[in-house]
């Protein structure tokens, strides 16, 4: 057997050791908040990960759809995205040295802010099966970036299957701050569902003493709410596991996990 074969076979099992935790699909760009009073140019990466641990990031097919809605209008911008390689892990992580020349596809695209307003990017990504867990895991993702000093329309419904609905404005937040959430599937509250949080943890500054503070839970409350207080800057995601029923693969059926995702940004205190 080849050396290449070894070790797309070790990955494998990596991949299936590490999928009790949490997955995140990460729609990031390059600024959520935009103060120039010129016209700008965003670009937004969209990749399949495990955040907080650096990997590793699997294959992701090209989305089902991708798009933005600013005051109320939606717009279709699946064409723009481009295919990109990103790394399996990134380079802190203790598995890079062996896999420093794997790669898996993820999607870029770039975006001309106009005029003011608060862009809600969106994307619904291709089911994916998870063999471990024997389930598929559908990701709505969303992230708001604010352009201009705008600051209205961030808690606007999309229409999403499965979103959530910011309760705090979703920028402009300092570590410590509260951040709250109405989760809606099928554009009806659901109460009592997980919601997994994580921190892209980009350049591995941050290391959890213990597996289960990889990722936090908290949970909805009846009327569908969840809050969370976050402990210090940069990206956050937050994943409520929903049910979107089942999906027949090779002849036989499997659950889908329904997940609506929205990632924020938090910024550190001034010393």
């Amino acid at each position: 057997m080849g050396k290449k074969w070894i070790m797309l076979i070790c990955l494998a099992w990596l991949c299936v050791a590490i999928s009790a935790q949490a997955h995140f699909v990460m729609l990031l760009p390059s600024d959520d908040i935009v103060n120039s009073e010129e016209e700008h140019m965003v670009s937004l990466k969209c990749v399949f990960t495990h955040p907080m641990e650096g990997g590793p990031t699997m294959e992701m097919a090209k989305p089902q759809a991708f798009g933005v809605m600013v005051k109320g209008e939606k717009s279709d911008l699946l064409f723009s995205l481009k295919p990109i390689k990103f790394p399996i892990f990134a380079s802190w992580n203790p598995n890079y040295s062996q896999y420093k020349d794997k790669t898996a596809t993820a999607w870029e695209a770039s975006y001309h802010l106009k005029r003011p307003g608060d862009y809600q990017f969106y994307v619904i990504p291709q089911p994916y099966f998870e063999p471990a867990e024997e389930k598929f895991i559908y990701q709505i993702t969303k992230v708001v970036v604010d352009a201009f000093g705008a600051e209205e329309g961030w808690d606007e419904p999309i229409g999403l299957p499965a979103e959530i609905i910011p309760l705090t404005r979703p920028y402009g937040l300092w570590a410590g701050n509260l951040f709250r959430g109405l989760v809606l599937i099928n554009g009806k509250p659901v109460p009592n569902l997980e919601v997994e949080v994580e921190y892209y943890n980009q350049d591995g500054k941050v290391h959890p003493p213990a597996d289960c503070m990889v990722t936090q839970v908290v949970k909805t409350d009846n009327n569908g709410v969840f809050a969370y207080n976050i402990p210090w800057s940069g990206w956050w995601g937050f994943s409520v596991l929903g049910n979107g029923g089942t999906k027949v693969y090779k002849g036989k059926p499997y659950p889908i996990e329904l997940d609506a995702v929205i990632w924020i940004k938090a910024y550190p205190l001034s010393d």
